[in-house]
């Protein structure tokens, strides 16, 4: 390898949100700095299975609902 051209490669410690902490190699921050989680897989729904809202911002789905609604991909009616 080239000498000077690669970032210093060097332990960290990471922190996550519930408070545990574990030792890795990157070439974030310096040797010994601490990386404090705000987000990690303990506590992030994507991870833990949390429920997703679907959220109408503007009238979007409204907006779809009509539009298509000649094509049968509007909103569903009761039978």
């Amino acid at each position: 390898m080239k000498s000077g051209i690669h970032p210093q490669y060097h332990s960290i410690t990471v922190k996550m949100t519930d408070g545990s902490t574990y030792q890795t190699r990157t070439t974030w921050g310096k040797e010994g700095d601490t990386m404090n989680l705000e987000i990690d897989p303990t506590s992030h729904p994507a991870w833990t299975g949390g429920t997703g809202r679907m959220l109408d911002a503007g009238g979007q789905v409204a907006r779809f609902n009509k539009r298509f609604a000649s094509f049968g991909l509007g909103a569903k009616k009761d039978a």
